[in-house]
């Protein structure tokens, strides 16, 4: 296990813990892949049902793993990257949030069920686009080892999470320095600020980023306020703004 991955590896029940330890890992100026792998391991402490995850980002050919929290992870992007389909590298060009909770009922990738099935324990399978200054950059998968542990609500942690990943991507794609990231610690932020960032990200209408701001703060029993700020930091430390 990194450092990285070990310095996010607090308790499902405290995401406060969680967020703080990746935030302590982007701004302090760690590698790209130690913030990688960070993410891909906050991905199975706060989104309800997730055992494994990875991170994709596009390359030349096919989207390449650049993080995964262990080799099972790594295995389903190599399966889907293989069968040429699949909710990671549908997630990266659809608007839509990619999720099937259970491979062994019918699915709209039914190569890639079959490979899965019969290599992995994996059931339940999400992907979310990652969108850097609108343009589709990767995806972050998530994989469940229980069918049907995936559900909508599960969607909501995993939705600011994908945000959080975006921004980082970005923020290193950039070059931003450590300096520069933790200035946006230091700024006061509005929820308002965090429903534009979620809007932009995943698409999605005010209302239904509100939505995504709302369920999550009551499913990770955090205040809203504070989640909003948890999202908005990483804008702001990109872009530079107050």
């Amino acid at each position: 296990m990194t450092d990285a991955q070990s310095a996010a590896t607090p308790s499902k029940s405290d995401p406060g813990t969680v967020f703080a330890a990746l935030a302590d890992i982007v701004y302090n100026g760690s590698e790209p892949s130690e913030v990688y792998a960070a993410v891909c391991v906050a991905a199975t402490l706060l989104v309800p049902g997730c055992d494994h995850a990875s991170l994709m980002l596009r390359g030349r050919d096919l989207p390449v793993t650049v993080a995964a929290s262990d080799d099972i992870a790594r295995l389903v992007d190599d399966l889907e990257r293989q069968t040429g389909e699949g909710p990671c590298l549908d997630a990266i060009e659809e608007e839509a949030a990619q999720l099937d909770p259970d491979l062994a009922t019918p699915t709209g990738w039914p190569r890639l069920a079959r490979q899965v099935l019969a290599q992995t324990p994996v059931r339940g399978v999400m992907g979310f686009r990652l969108l850097v200054d609108g343009h589709k950059v990767g995806a972050l998968n998530l994989f469940s080892d229980t069918p049907g542990a995936f559900t909508t609500e599960a969607a909501g942690p995993a939705a600011v999470l994908a945000s959080f990943a975006a921004v980082t991507v970005a923020a290193i794609t950039w070059g931003e320095e450590a300096v520069t990231l933790r200035r946006g610690l230091e700024s006061n932020r509005e929820i308002g600020k965090a429903i534009g960032l979620l809007m932009a990200l995943h698409d999605v209408s005010s209302e239904d980023a509100f939505d995504i701001l709302r369920r999550t703060s009551q499913n990770m029993n955090v205040k809203i306020a504070d989640l909003a700020r948890t999202v908005v930091k990483r804008h702001a430390s990109v872009h530079g703004t107050d």
